[in-house]
């Protein structure tokens, strides 16, 4: 079937979408929301079996629905229907919610039913982001295939859509989102999280106005509310009406991005205590704010970080790295570097690279930085390495897990092993990810700059293991891998292979690295490839001007996908109601 997605932005699940459809049999384009006449061109020449919208922000032209069957993903149950759905199912604390696709029409969001599904929420306030990429995503992509499915019956017609209980709601507002510092945590929390990551909540913190994001609750403390009352690894920690809550970060409403609290409130917390935490030590309290955590199971050491969106400042990529050589300094047989759920990693920091007043010399810095991470990965050989790729991953956070002896992903994310912005790119990828997949593979996959699911990377040899998808079922699949590596003679005769890999390269790890670094450098403090323009765009999230010729629905990119690699999705190993 010629299918064509009609998004906003490709990313997240529309990449899932893409990748899943292609690998399926179908031959897949995307198309962005950059304009009506625009759209109608793009939808004409190609003239798809069937438009589907799993990530769109705007209304789909009437020229469009009344002539291609055209099916909106809706991030909300049967009857649903508004921009703010997530955000109105998490403040208003939500027991279950759903996904449902619904036919194009005039009003939006009330067009027949093609397919839905309905999951539980966690008592626990999530965060909208987070909510999006897990659940939603997955009801998504069920419904998704239901669809194309039904779209291949030529007697089958959607159902009218049926209230259910739901109904439509407005925009949420800054002032439906508005709380005061002196209530409850949980409150403010769930305000914070049904905004989180956009537009994030209005409010003031040490005297400045801002937007928060990036919520979690502290312990409770004594101070009035409303005031800062400590700071630790970027987050400040704020006094709320019954104990306090960390806030990791925010965005000035008068301008620039979105930046780690500290970073962005700089001289504003003079005389707000540091609370470090030792490298090494597992909190006693769950609500201890900390970005990379250690823990050891018999031979069996597990080192966990989990950055905001991905994104690894120099401050991050220094935690990261005080972590990796502390675990490797243990008697373990086996380390699983595990990032977050969200994301791995999307590599280095661009919001903190475009507020910084030289920013040349902070992506420098930045990338220097990341690098050491990744050589520290490389050149282990006291433990096996796992890095375990439990969220998506992009650019150079791709890279980072590839000096891994073993690389584990759970089924369901995607990953972009490229560079964008205007960038060469480091992470030392130039020796690992040739030795993943091949020197020409590896070109291929930098050069077509196109996203790889799970179970591709898989095929080409980028990742070893697929697990569960589900988040629980992949945390016990990980501790499962990592039993069975830490048998003491698999474990050394792993480690004695990589470190004769190593000693017989004919080039030295910094060789690679000192070639790419150049490359950088021209990118950086030469902006030869438009770096700065490119940051910017992203960092402002200016609109798409045009769709890439490499993403459109074109005769040249269908063939991309080799016949054998096209297979059946796989389906989730957990059902939703689950």
């Amino acid at each position: 079937m010629r299918i064509l997605l009609l998004v906003t932005a490709f990313n997240g699940l529309s990449q899932r979408a893409w990748c899943a459809l292609r690998e399926a049999g179908h031959d897949v384009g995307v198309q962005l929301a950059t304009g009506a006449a625009d759209l109608d061109e793009a939808v004409r020449a190609v003239d798809p079996d069937l438009i589907l919208c799993p990530f769109l922000k705007h209304r789909v032209p009437a020229e469009i629905w009344q002539k291609w069957r055209t099916v909106i993903i809706h991030p909300g149950p049967v009857g649903d229907r508004g921009p703010s759905s997530l955000d109105w199912a998490i403040a208003e604390g939500a027991r279950t919610w759903g996904v449902t696709a619904l036919q194009a029409i005039e009003e939006m969001d009330a067009g027949p039913v093609w397919a839905t599904r309905t999951f539980p929420l966690p008592a626990v306030a999530p965060r909208k982001s987070s909510l999006y990429n897990g659940p939603v995503a997955d009801a998504a992509m069920e419904c998704v295939f239901e669809t194309v499915s039904k779209a291949a019956d030529p007697d089958f017609e959607p159902a009218p859509a049926e209230a259910s209980g739901a109904r439509p709601r407005p925009l949420m507002t800054q002032d439906d989102r508005a709380f005061d510092w002196s209530d409850p945590t949980e409150r403010i929390l769930r305000k914070i999280r049904a905004a989180d990551g956009a537009p994030g909540v209005r409010t003031e913190v040490a005297g400045l106005a801002v937007h928060a994001y990036d919520a979690m609750p502290g312990v409770a403390r004594p101070g009035r509310p409303g005031t800062l009352l400590g700071r630790r690894q970027g987050a400040v920690l704020v006094g709320t009406g019954d104990g306090s809550l960390w806030l990791g970060h925010l965005r000035a409403v008068e301008a620039g991005p979105k930046l780690p609290a500290t970073t962005l409130l700089g001289s504003r917390l003079r005389g707000v205590p540091n609370s470090p935490l030792p490298v090494g030590t597992e909190p006693e309290s769950p609500v201890t704010y900390r970005q990379v955590r250690y823990r050891r199971t018999g031979r069996i050491g597990w080192l966990a970080f989990d950055f905001y969106n991905g994104a690894m400042a120099p401050g991050h990529c220094r935690r990261l790295l005080a972590g990796l050589r502390h675990a490797a300094a243990q008697d373990t047989e086996v380390l699983v570097l595990r990032g977050g759920t969200d994301a791995f990693s999307n590599g280095i920091h661009l919001n903190v690279i475009e507020a910084s007043s030289d920013p040349a010399g902070s992506a420098w810095a930045n990338i220097r930085a990341i690098n050491d991470v990744c050589r520290e990965i490389v050149t282990c050989t006291k433990q096996v390495v796992v890095a375990a790729y439990a969220g998506s991953a992009g650019a150079g956070g791709v890279m980072l897990g590839l000096g891994a002896d073993i690389v584990a992903a759970r089924a369901g994310i995607v990953l972009n092993p490229y560079y964008e912005m205007g960038l060469y790119g480091s992470e030392l990828h130039t020796f690992t990810l040739p030795r993943r997949v091949g020197a020409d593979e590896a070109q291929r996959l930098v050069d077509d700059k196109l996203p790889v699911s799970a179970e591709e990377a898989a095929l080409l040899g980028l990742v070893d293991e697929v697990g569960p998808r589900h988040p629980g079922a992949y945390a016990e699949w990980l501790n499962a891998l990592a039993e069975r590596e830490s048998d003491p003679r698999t474990a050394r005769r792993r480690r004695q292979a990589k470190a004769r890999r190593l000693a017989a390269e004919r080039l030295p790890l910094e060789v690679y690295e000192a070639r790419e670094l150049a490359e950088m450098s021209r990118d950086m403090f030469g902006d030869r490839s438009g770096f700065a323009a490119a940051r910017h765009a992203f960092v402002t999230k200016a609109a798409p001007t045009g769709t890439p010729e490499r993403l459109r629905l074109t005769p040249a990119n269908v063939s991309r996908i080799a016949p054998e690699r096209r297979r059946p999705v796989v389906r989730p190993a957990v059902p939703l109601s689950a």
